[in-house]
């Protein structure tokens, strides 16, 4: 079994050859994006270190970002439930209603420390481009966002809002036409275009530099966490289970980074994969269903993947989480047995969406809605000792569409 160290943050737990557990990560990138990733490795190393750039972070993650994000109780949905408490970090009241904002506000930064003007990205449930577009217009920066043609269908409020904020949307019509795509494209874009250009991905996936820069900005999610769970309960409960929708994994590193030392007797991380349709052999958890290691976007990690060893297609209602892989994090977290990993199935999400939005004043998209339906079967098994916190990473409003074909009703 791999080993997890403490006092060290997870994102530098890896070996000179950027491997986490000697097995997940890396760099396996092409000749040509090697001196641009060396380059940003080196400026992000001196940057997280440099305390006015530290204090520029702050300042916006407060006053633009408009951090601490609220940590509710949902006591209706205990009440219903009955058994564990069930608590909220409604992180969609974020600026542009999701967490991605933090990751897209740090590239914005990055960029402008690099004396560059063309900031470009990737996304699939459109948070991440929409969150980019802002940050790009925010600090006066060229942008360009790679989608799927299927997820620019999908996704059309984001979608508008993006060109909205003057970016420039790129479809991608190869393979799935979803977010695995769109990185590739995203990438593709980048080595021809990195002196002039910024790439920023949406999530901790690609080459090592971005899992950090990704992970380290969403950590701001359990550095207020921890010290609202401190105002609310006097310190970090006993007992706590941690509960985070998993596709790429930015949200859930964001929502675990911080209680990386406790142990996982208090402390339990649970990430719930996209289990796609009830009635369907597609999903996007490969941590569920046993997927092996492949490389996926310049780094190692458990892909799915066809019996010829090339990836997979994948199915989810939500588009956020539909991705064949999933963080070399995560893959380090599962084998060190920190974290437990599971999946909900849309319908499930579906039926948590339901249920969630009718008892409180929450409407969570569809990603953390398969948080919630991995809570909604966990408490009443639990008992009242114990605090159930899901983050409520995204609102619905860019899911209405989908929400109303499948349940006749927008919340």
């Amino acid at each position: 079994m791999l080993k997890l160290k403490k006092k060290i943050q997870l994102i530098d737990q890896h070996d000179k050859n950027y491997l986490y557990g000697g097995k997940f990560g890396g760099n396996f990138i092409p000749e040509t994006l090697k001196k641009p990733v060396e380059d940003l490795t080196i400026l992000f190393e001196k940057l997280r270190h440099d305390k006015k750039f530290l204090q520029q972070r702050d300042y916006y993650f407060k006053h633009y970002v408009g951090a601490p994000t609220p940590f509710i109780p949902l006591h209706n949905l205990t009440k219903h439930l009955g058994g564990a408490q069930i608590w909220a970090k409604v992180v969609s009241e974020a600026n542009g209603g999701a967490h991605k904002i933090y990751n897209a506000t740090v590239h914005a930064l990055i960029c402008k420390r690099a004396g560059k003007k063309y900031i470009i990205g990737d996304t699939g449930a459109g948070y991440a481009g929409k969150m980019l577009s802002m940050a790009a217009k925010k600090f006066g920066l060229k942008c360009k966002i790679f989608m799927g043609a299927k997820d620019i269908k999908r996704q059309k409020p984001n979608c508008d809002a993006m060109r909205k904020n003057g970016a420039e949307i790129v479809p991608v019509y190869s393979g799935s036409q979803t977010l695995v795509d769109a990185v590739s494209e995203c990438m593709r874009y980048w080595v021809s275009n990195c002196d002039t250009t910024h790439m920023c991905v949406g999530s901790t996936v690609g080459p090592n530099i971005f899992i950090k820069i990704c992970a380290w900005s969403t950590a701001q999610i359990s550095r207020e966490l921890i010290v609202q769970m401190k105002q609310t309960f006097g310190n970090v409960p006993k007992k706590l289970k941690l509960i985070n929708c998993v596709g790429g994994g930015s949200s859930a590193m964001g929502f675990w980074n911080e209680f990386m030392d406790y142990d996982k007797k208090q402390v339990e991380f649970i990430g719930v994969e996209a289990g796609g349709p009830t009635k369907s052999k597609l999903h996007a958890a490969p941590l569920t269903n046993g997927s092996k290691i492949g490389i996926l976007h310049g780094a190692a990690q458990y892909v799915i993947q066809d019996k010829d060893g090339q990836i997979g297609e994948t199915a989810s209602i939500s588009a956020g989480l539909d991705y064949p892989g999933i963080s070399p994090l995560h893959c380090f977290l599962k084998d060190t047995k920190r974290a437990r990993y599971t999946s909900a199935t849309d319908e499930e999400a579906l039926n948590a969406y339901k249920l969630v939005s009718k008892l409180e004043k929450l409407s969570p998209s569809l990603e953390p809605s398969h948080a919630f339906a991995e809570a909604i079967k966990l408490a009443p098994k639990l008992s009242k000792e114990t605090i159930i916190v899901v983050n409520s990473c995204g609102d619905a409003k860019k899911d209405r569409d989908i929400i109303k074909k499948r349940l006749g009703y927008f919340k």
